[in-house]
């Protein structure tokens, strides 16, 4: 089941969350800032141990203080214009948190709006690339049974209800 709701990620109890990570997995702004600071310092240490994590793949962490069990760490393109690979970096971001998630047997996550903040990437084309991946990705065959896109504000839900997701 796929569903949008405009509701604080750090907030949720799913199996798993998504962060949208930088590649160094270290603190940042926006969603990754709000994560971090929810999940404790235990995170920053745990992201450390791991180290980087290219653009379009993803890594997974304990929750530590969040309510979620676990965080997908998953590194989405900086949007560029749309001519250097964003598309199918965005398409690999979120197949390979969905691959983390079966994996580990996950039954539910929620995904932010990846790239869409500080990396640039156009709303509507990152929520109908989310959407897509996300779909074909349960398609195949997953343990994850309901995943929430997690929206910052009714905009955000709004492009995901276009790209054709419930409220």
């Amino acid at each position: 089941m796929l569903s949008a709701r405009v509701v604080d990620i750090t907030t949720l109890h799913t199996d798993a969350i998504v962060n949208a990570a930088n590649e160094s997995l270290a603190p940042g702004g926006g969603v990754c800032g709000a994560i971090h600071r929810a999940a404790g310092p235990d995170l920053a240490r745990a992201c450390a141990a791991i180290g980087r994590c290219p653009t379009g793949e993803a890594r997974l962490t304990p929750g530590f203080d969040l309510p979620a069990r676990f965080v997908i760490h998953a590194v989405g393109p900086v949007w560029r214009g749309g001519n250097t690979g964003e598309a199918e970096l965005l398409t690999s971001t979120y197949r390979s948190a969905m691959r983390l998630a079966a994996e580990h047997r996950l039954r539910s996550i929620a995904f932010p709006a990846i790239s869409t903040g500080i990396y640039g990437y156009p709303l509507a084309a990152a929520t109908e690339i989310a959407v897509e991946a996300v779909r074909g990705a349960l398609e195949v065959g997953s343990s994850v049974e309901e995943v929430v896109f997690a929206c910052f504000n009714p905009d955000v839900l709004e492009a995901y209800r276009e790209a054709g997701v419930e409220a």
